[in-house]
C-alpha cells in the first residue's frame, strides 16, 4: 500500500504533554530503537508543564546515565541543569537483598519466594512503587526494559496473587510446617507464617492499588517506540495487542531513526534502506490508523547530554520539516553544488595520482 504520509494526520506527543492528569508515563519497545532517549525528552517535556517529574529507568542495562551524562542510583537524583526534573535507576530482578531485610524472617521469605518463578520480581517491583508512592511528584516516567520484561512486568499483580494463593495452599495443606521451618530458619513463633503471609499480602495490596491506576487511561498511557524495520514492526504490534489484553492505554507510537528523502543521496544502500523504511513506515500507519505517530530523524550523531536532548525535543512537539522539497529550485541547485564539489574532488585526487605517477617514472 503506498499510502502518502502528507494524506494522513501528522502526529505528535503533544497529547501526552498536555494531559494533565496523567500520573505514570510508560516508554517501551524492542531493544536498541532509541527508548531511554525517548523517555529522557519526554520527561524534559514535561517538566515544562508539570511541577516535578521523576523518570525510572526499570532497564537492566540502564542508559539514563549516558543519556544524560550523570550518574544515577536507586534513589531519586536532580537532574543538573534542571530544579523539578528526577532519574533513578533500579533494577527488578535483583532488589531481593534490600527488599526482604536481613533478619531471620526475611531471609525464610526470600527463600520462599524463589521457589515462586516470578515472585521475586513482583514483590521487588511492589516494594520500589510503594517508595515511589510516598514521593510526591506530578508525574512519573518509566524508561523499560525490552518488550519480554515490560510485558512480565505488567503481569506483576496477577504473579503475586498466584504466588500468594500457593502459599495459602501451603499453609492449609501442611498446617504448621512453616511454623516450624520458620524456627529452623531462627524465625520467632511470632514472626512466622502470619508475618510471611502478611508481607504477601500487604505487598499485593499496594501493587493491585498500582495496577487499578494503571488500568485508568486517565492517569496511565504507553507509549510504544519502534524503528521502521520488520521485527520492530512485529515487536510493535505483540506490545499493543498485550496492553490492549492488560487494559492498559496506548495511543502514541514513534518511529525512531528515519532517513528522510531530504538530501542528495547517490548511495544505493541508503536509496535501498529509504524505500525499505517507507514500506514499513506504510504499514504502521496502516495498522495504527488512530494512533498518534511521531516520526524521528536519524541523527549523524549521538543524542546524549542535556542540550541535545532538549535541542532534539522539538520533533517531539512539531513534524519534522524536510529541509528541501524534491524538484524545487532549491533542490536542483543543491544537487548541482554538491555534483560540482564530487567533481573538483575527483580532478584533485586525479591530479595526485598523476603527479604521483611522474614521480615513479623519473
Amino acid at each position: 500500500m503506498g499510502t502518502s504520509n502528507e494524506d494522513l494526520p501528522q502526529g505528535t506527543v503533544k497529547n501526552v504533554v498536555e494531559q494533565d492528569t496523567l500520573k505514570w508515563v510508560f516508554v517501551g519497545g524492542k531493544g536498541g530503537v532509541g527508548k531511554t532517549t525517548c523517555s529522557s525528552t519526554l520527561g524534559i517535556l514535561l517538566s515544562q508543564v508539570r511541577s516535578s517529574v521523576l523518570i525510572i529507568s526499570t532497564d537492566p542495562a540502564h542508559n539514563l546515565s549516558d543519556a544524560f551524562q550523570q550518574r544515577f542510583t536507586k534513589a531519586p537524583t536532580l537532574i543538573n541543569g534542571f530544579n523539578n526534573l528526577y532519574a533513578m535507576e533500579v533494577d527488578p530482578t535483583v532488589e531481593n537483598d534490600d527488599t526482604l531485610g536481613s533478619d531471620g524472617m526475611d531471609d525464610f521469605l526470600s527463600d520462599l519466594a524463589n521457589a515462586i518463578p516470578g515472585i521475586d520480581e513482583a514483590m521487588s517491583f511492589a516494594e520500589m512503587l510503594k517508595l515511589v508512592q510516598t514521593m510526591d511528584y506530578s508525574v512519573i516516567v518509566f524508561d523499560t526494559a525490552p518488550t519480554g520484561h515490560t510485558l512480565r512486568l505488567l503481569q506483576f499483580p496477577s504473579t503475586l496473587e498466584k504466588g500468594l494463593a500457593k502459599v495459602m495452599g501451603l499453609r492449609n495443606k501442611f498446617g504448621g510446617v512453616i511454623s516450624q521451618m520458620s524456627r529452623i530458619f531462627g524465625v520467632d513463633t511470632e514472626f512466622g507464617e502470619d508475618a510471611i503471609l502478611g508481607k504477601l499480602e500487604g505487598m499485593k495490596d499496594i501493587i493491585e492499588q498500582v495496577n487499578r491506576q494503571f488500568k485508568d487511561p486517565d492517569l496511565t498511557t504507553f507509549v510504544c517506540v519502534c524503528i521502521p524495520e520488520f521485527l520492530s514492526l512485529y515487536e510493535t504490534e505483540r506490545l499493543v495487542q498485550e496492553l490492549t489484553r492488560f487494559e492498559i492505554d496506548t495511543h502514541n507510537i514513534i518511529i525512531n531513526q528515519v532517513l528522510f528523502d531530504e538530501e542528495v543521496v547517490e548511495s544505493k544502500l541508503l536509496k535501498a534502506r529509504m524505500r525499505m523504511q517507507q514500506k514499513y513506515m506504510d504499514q504502521f500507519y496502516m495498522l495504527y490508523d488512530d494512533f498518534n505517530i511521531t516520526k524521528l530523524p536519524l541523527l549523524p550523531q549521538e543524542v546524549c547530554g542535556v542540550e541535545a536532548l532538549k535541542a532534539f525535543s522539538h520533533n517531539f512537539l512539531t513534524p519534522y520539516q524536510h529541509s528541501l522539497v524534491r524538484g524545487s529550485v532549491e533542490e536542483l541547485e543543491m544537487r548541482i553544488a554538491t555534483l560540482k564539489e564530487q567533481l573538483k574532488d575527483a580532478e584533485e585526487e586525479l591530479e595526485k595520482l598523476r603527479a604521483g605517477q611522474q614521480e615513479t617514472i623519473m
